[in-house]
């Protein structure tokens, strides 16, 4: 039930009206984020607006579902991998794409910041839970 924050932080989970924070080694976790967000500020450079501004517009279609637009970042990912050249694994790439993603979507439009922030989630959730719970245990 451990949770990797994006900020670097671990999650902390209410007991007895108290916050107490998961068992995990909170320097591995430190150091994970620090080099998500590295690899995170290379790829920024790379998206290009056009990408940005195309899910932004499928954000803001009140008519497409969660699933729908789910599947339209994986789409948009799996593509900006392949226009990306990395050295690094297509897990890991992908997962900091997803939320390089993130961050340009709701700096270009906050009002957004719920659904980007929720659809984003589950994406992660759906493609990558393996993969961070083993980068976080490693």
């Amino acid at each position: 039930d451990d949770e990797l924050q994006t900020d670097g932080n671990r999650s902390g989970h209410f007991r007895n009206g108290e916050l107490g924070l998961a068992p995990t080694n909170e320097e591995v976790i430190r150091i994970i984020a620090a080099q998500l967000a590295e690899i995170g500020d290379q790829f920024d450079k790379e998206i290009q607006e056009r990408v940005v501004n195309g899910l932004v517009q499928h954000f803001r279609n009140e008519n497409l579902s969660n699933e729908e637009i789910t599947r339209h970042m994986s789409r948009v990912v799996r593509e900006l991998i392949r226009a990306i050249p990395s050295d690094m694994e297509q897990e890991k790439a992908m997962l900091v794409l997803a939320m390089v993603l993130t961050k340009k979507i709701v700096n270009t439009v906050p009002s957004l910041l719920r659904r980007v922030v929720n659809t984003t989630l589950n994406y992660m959730n759906q493609q990558f839970h393996n993969y961070i719970v083993e980068m976080v245990s490693a």
